[in-house]
């Protein structure tokens, strides 16, 4: 069973101001881009590319600019950088496990930056494998409590194949194996039931708790890592002492 994740309730708000801004879209653009390159422009016979084109449409990104994308990586359109796929794998304060996915047309500047930003904020860029065992895949909704009640929830998605609903502070996470994450979502529009952010993501194994400076300093890390242009998304062990949990997600 997979666990629950802190940073994934922290940081949806971020991600709905980051939206407004226009500031993802080169950041999904790519993330498509790369889908339609490996496995062709159709989304029907490309999950993955399914996949790059809902996060586009939840972030309102523009009709024009995903056919762009798909025509890009599906070859119909010339030019542009050659993209590449890597995850970056790292500790930070407390020996808290983190790691980085990200798209790059420079692998070694990439690299070069990430490792700076890990040191900057107390960690340490690692080896490919000394994290990600701590991790394992899977689909994440995130739920307002206030939008819907635990046990109509809890029913709704276990019955649709969720492996859990863990209630963390002020919203729901439903996870689910990432192969019933499309079914998943389409009864949860069904019903009428709001969530926040549905995604792909790497969930914890097991977690790490630290204290309040530590916890202040492991997010300075994550959000300096998802800021960088290249890096797609992010993924960490910690938990959260529960006043800063609750701080955090007032304060976006």
């Amino acid at each position: 069973m997979s666990g629950h994740s802190h940073w994934a309730t922290i940081k949806r708000k971020k991600g709905a101001v980051d939206a407004k801004k226009g500031k993802i879209f080169s950041k999904l653009a790519r993330n498509i881009t790369i889908a339609a390159r490996e496995g062709g422009g159709n989304p029907d016979l490309n999950i993955k590319l399914q996949y790059a084109i809902e996060k586009a449409r939840d972030a309102n990104m523009p009709k024009d600019n995903i056919e762009r994308a798909i025509q890009k990586g599906a070859g119909v359109a010339a030019g542009g950088e050659e993209l590449y796929e890597y995850l970056y794998e790292g500790y930070g304060p407390n020996g808290v496990a983190v790691m980085a996915e990200a798209v790059t047309d420079n692998r070694n500047r990439t690299t070069s930056e990430i490792r700076k930003i890990f040191e900057r904020f107390g960690g340490s860029l690692g080896a490919g494998g000394c994290v990600s065992w701590l991790f394992e895949k899977r689909g994440m909704f995130i739920v307002d409590s206030k939008k819907v009640e635990e046990d109509k929830l809890m029913m709704l998605a276990l019955e649709a194949g969720a492996e859990d609903v863990l209630s963390v502070e002020q919203v729901y996470q439903v996870v689910c194996l990432p192969s019933d994450f499309d079914r998943i979502r389409k009864i949860l529009k069904e019903r009428d039931i709001p969530f926040e952010s549905a995604e792909l993501t790497w969930t914890p194994k097991t977690s790490i708790d630290v204290d309040e400076a530590t916890g202040k300093r492991v997010i300075e890390l994550m959000e300096a890592l998802e800021d960088h242009d290249d890096v797609q998304g992010v993924y960490a062990n910690f938990n959260l002492p529960k006043d800063l949990l609750l701080e955090m997600q007032t304060k976006r």
